[in-house]
């Protein structure tokens, strides 16, 4: 099964997958910033792209899976906001221009393209004096069931994830480069603790 093929399944199986809500991480980390442009990586059903544009961003986002993009598009319609809905495999495919918000909300792609590579991409796509945000797990916390079927997914520190960027020295400022804790709901409604990176990191401007 193809990663599209994965993800069109998935998202056609119930009417919404996700909260609809934006991730807390990108409103606590992006609130404070003057909006600008900004590229939502794996936007799934569009609750990041959607609350960006709300306050404020020109926002580009995209997913490999089309059936998501459909749902993101008719929920930005609902929301009275517009965005650049755009489907790519990251892998092979990634959306053109420069950034000042580039965001990777727990994106793990299941293909055989490196994650590290699509973040790669990622740091090229910030513009001067913009801003890439990182969010990644660091366990399944109560999702371990449902994650099985994600395939091999490795969770590397957030020293890890930041070596990897391969930022030029002298060219970036690291912001935030750590762990926390956070509570989520589980497939049964209760609450579980689970364990989150953020890497947020901003470009010089020239």
């Amino acid at each position: 099964m193809t990663d599209a093929t994965y993800w069109d399944t998935r998202y056609a199986e119930s009417t919404a997958v996700w909260s609809g809500d934006a991730n807390a991480a990108l409103v606590h980390e992006v609130g404070d910033l003057t909006p600008g442009t900004a590229l939502d990586l794996g936007c799934g059903e569009g609750g990041d792209a959607i609350w960006l544009a709300r306050h404020g961003w020109t926002v580009t986002a995209t997913d490999i899976s089309a059936v998501a993009l459909d749902k993101a598009a008719a929920h930005a319609a609902e929301a009275g906001v517009t965005v650049d809905f755009q489907r790519h495999d990251l892998g092979a495919s990634f959306p053109a221009g420069t950034y000042d918000l580039v965001s990777a909300q727990f994106l793990y792609p299941r293909g055989d393209v490196p994650r590290e590579q699509i973040l790669l991409a990622a740091a090229a796509a910030v513009a001067p004096g913009g801003i890439l945000l990182i969010e990644g797990h660091q366990d399944f916390g109560p999702f371990a069931e449902q994650h099985r079927s994600h395939g091999d997914i490795s969770f590397p520190v957030p020293a890890e994830v930041l070596a990897g960027l391969r930022l030029a020295e002298g060219e970036w400022e690291v912001l935030r480069c750590e762990t926390h804790d956070r509570l989520q709901n589980g497939p049964d409604g209760v609450p579980a603790h689970r364990t989150d990176s953020t890497i947020k990191v901003r470009r010089l401007p020239r």
